[in-house]
């Protein structure tokens, strides 16, 4: 656990989607107002997850698939993607959720040296048209959890078998095929520290 400014960072490794997820509700479910921001981040076992608002698909092949309580539609979660999650008081920070969400995109697109681009209704970080960062959040009672996931190096064939975040025929990509060469969980630890900077701004 390290504490950066006022915002606790926790590197859990790679943990499963679901008791992450409870402990996510009941970290939201039981924070006032003088509990520290925290981000978590961690990589997941294969799994599709699917927001509150998207039907659940059927897809085919071992890889399990989740309904949960986040914005978005279905995306994949694996080995060797980053993910952070940003347990954040946004009421605390006068950060409307829009706004928060920039941040956090903002942040993949210092992280990839102005290579990311936004799309307008799409939440997320683009690359030449391909996803790299996926973006889903709940809010509750003024307070942020869930976050974002970054391709950093890992198989994306599972993607191919969705339409991933609701689109078909979205391509990804990921961090390697941009010439990054550092572990997900360096490129993790790093991505966080802008995040952090960008809350505090």
């Amino acid at each position: 656990m390290t504490v950066v400014e006022d915002i606790v960072l926790k590197r859990l490794g790679r943990v499963e989607y679901f008791p992450t997820w409870e402990a996510m509700r009941a970290f939201t479910r039981t924070r006032d107002e003088s509990t520290p921001d925290e981000l978590w981040l961690l990589e997941h076992p294969s799994v599709y997850t699917v927001g509150q608002g998207a039907p659940l698909p059927q897809v085919s092949g071992p890889i399990p698939v989740l309904k949960t309580d986040r914005g978005g539609d279905i995306t994949y979660h694996g080995p060797g993607q980053a993910v952070i999650y940003t347990l954040v008081d946004l009421a605390r920070r006068s950060i409307k959720v829009k706004r928060f969400v920039w941040l956090l995109e903002q942040a993949v697109i210092e992280f990839l040296d102005g290579r990311g681009e936004r799309k307008p209704g799409a939440p997320g970080v683009y690359v030449d048209g391909a996803k790299i960062a996926a973006l889903g959040i709940r809010v509750v009672r003024g307070r942020a959890y869930h976050g974002l996931a970054l391709n950093v190096d890992m198989d994306l064939s599972p993607f191919s078998a969705i339409d991933p975040c609701g689109y078909p025929g979205l391509r990804v990509t990921q961090m390697k095929n941009l010439g990054f060469t550092a572990d997900h969980s360096v490129i993790g630890a790093r991505l966080a520290q802008t995040v952090v900077k960008n809350l505090d701004a």
